[in-house]
């Protein structure tokens, strides 16, 4: 199996990164978190500009898509810059009403979604749809039923504040049956490998932060990256993000190839992203000290995110479950 991404792949990745590191994503998520939603939404437009959405969505809906390994490699960057908003549901969304077949809402929401018109949340394992409130269209899957709702209740408080999770009220049945159950089940194979890539990359934004500031800080006169205690922090953190990424990349290929281990390895990639991320936010709060906890300070927003990240979509636990039930 090839795990090496193409060199356009990688200009692919490189081109995104930059374009999300002269957008001010900080300034975008503290927005977002407060509720104010045009800077995160003119964001999304220029995101979709670049094609990511688009590689959730068939040609025949105006996509490009869909195409799990580009998905994963553009939500590594997503992950990097702390961007905030549903992506993961949005794009599992569109994974969902492909799988569904034709009806009347795919036609007119997925294209929408590539053009990136549409932000849409999808819920499927909770009471809670996140971003419901700066969403165009909540979708609520319960068994085998999916409605399509309009209103919600009052956003709840979350550990990430740029993640407003909200109970979706009412709303009309879209479909039922067998076939709304199967692709839910797609969906949050799909949520699950972009949310281990958006882990990935928010890990590695975490170590190079950490990495940076254990340069810059001296104690008895000496950068406090020479210690061995903090070396060695840094280097089993970097190890736990390496060993993630060949599992992430692996799952998206499982997932484009529609493998029978795709499940399988979809969930081993979630447990070992989401873990590793966990840690780097854990290292980032240690080496930072006292600062670290500062909500002022931009590094906050990436280490608010590891944990709500690490849980969503199956918890640890669940996606070792997942795991061992399909060996």
């Amino acid at each position: 199996m090839r795990f090496l991404a193409t060199a356009e792949q990688r200009e692919f990745a490189r081109t995104l990164d930059a374009l999300l590191g002269a957008c001010g994503t900080p300034a975008v998520a503290r927005a977002w978190a407060a509720g104010e939603h045009k800077p995160g939404r003119e964001l999304w437009a220029r995101i979709a500009a670049a094609g990511v959405f688009a590689l959730a969505v068939p040609e025949r809906h105006g996509g490009m898509g869909p195409l799990p390994v580009e998905l994963a490699l553009s939500f590594v960057e997503l992950g990097r810059h702390a961007v905030p908003g549903p992506l993961a549901e949005t794009v599992a969304a569109a994974a969902f009403l492909e799988r569904l077949g034709e009806s009347a809402t795919a036609p007119e929401l997925l294209p929408r979604i590539a053009a990136g018109d549409a932000v849409v949340s999808l819920c499927v394992r909770g009471p809670f749809a996140v971003d419901a409130d700066a969403a165009d269209a909540v979708l609520v899957v319960e068994g085998d039923t999916v409605r399509r709702t309009v209103a919600h209740g009052p956003v709840q408080a979350s550990l990430d504040p740029a993640r407003r999770p909200a109970r979706p009220l009412g709303g009309d049945v879209l479909a039922t049956g067998p076939a709304v159950a199967a692709a839910a089940a797609h969906a949050v194979e799909v949520a699950r490998l972009v949310t281990a890539a958006q882990s990935l990359g928010l890990g590695r934004a975490l170590l190079a932060a950490t990495v940076s500031y254990a340069k810059q800080r001296t104690q008895f006169h000496r950068p406090i990256g020479s210690f061995q205690a903090v070396k060695h922090r840094l280097a089993n953190t970097l190890i736990g993000l390496e060993f993630a990424q060949p599992l992430v990349y692996a799952a998206a290929l499982a997932l484009a190839a529609d493998a029978p281990s795709a499940g399988r390895e979809v969930a081993a990639a979630k447990v070992a992203a989401g873990e590793a991320a966990h840690a780097a936010a854990l290292t980032a709060l240690q080496v930072h000290g006292a600062v670290g906890y500062t909500a002022e300070l931009d590094l906050s927003l990436w280490i608010r995110k590891a944990r709500p990240l690490r849980d969503a979509w199956g918890t640890p636990a669940e996606c070792r479950a997942r795991v061992l039930a399909a060996s």
